[in-house]
């Protein structure tokens, strides 16, 4: 594993991997918010949130030996969280949205809260009028703080690609009524 000097995650990311639980455990303190923040804004909801970022917590426990220290270890701990988030769209876009209203009218969901209805309306109305590789490439860049390089990687897309999806998308919002 060639992990970056410039990473200032690079001497945790060395000895989680050796193997030291403490070193783990700040790289999770640390970047913890990170993922429920990218997972909020890519779902919408605090309750998706919690359980993509304690999936992806649990699930980077076998996935920190495979970082091979190409990228930063926040740039590819970000495409983690992105592919949790689109995994959880396509298991629901399978169940469909019929089996959830089934659940909460049988009283075995809980309806979401007022605060979290509030919120995802909010998200919701910032993006909605993106297409979904728009929608992708703001929350990434403009969300996450991701440079155009990191979302390229992680989008599988060209650095170029995410600047000119930015410039799209800043002409979009332009052209929206307030």
């Amino acid at each position: 594993m060639a992990v970056s000097a410039h990473d200032p995650d690079a001497a945790l990311v060395s000895a989680a991997v050796a193997g030291d639980r403490a070193a783990f455990a700040a790289l999770l303190e640390r970047h913890y918010d990170r993922i429920h923040g990218l997972a909020w804004q890519m779902t919408g909801s605090r309750s998706d949130a919690d359980d993509i970022a304690q999936d992806v917590c649990c699930a980077l426990v076998e996935k920190i030996g495979s970082f091979r220290g190409e990228a930063k270890f926040s740039t590819w701990l970000c495409g983690i969280v992105f592919n949790a988030c689109r995994d959880l769209r396509r298991r629901r876009r399978s169940l469909g949205s019929f089996t959830e209203r089934l659940a909460v009218l049988a009283g075995l969901a809980r309806v979401p809260d007022g605060r979290d209805a509030h919120d995802a309306i909010w998200l919701r109305s910032a993006i909605a009028r993106l297409k979904p590789a728009y929608r992708e490439t703001a929350l990434l860049v403009a969300g996450q703080q991701l440079s155009h390089a990191e979302a390229a990687e992680i989008l599988g897309v060209s650095e170029s690609t995410i600047s000119w999806r930015m410039h799209e998308i800043r002409r979009l919002l332009a052209e929206q009524p307030s």
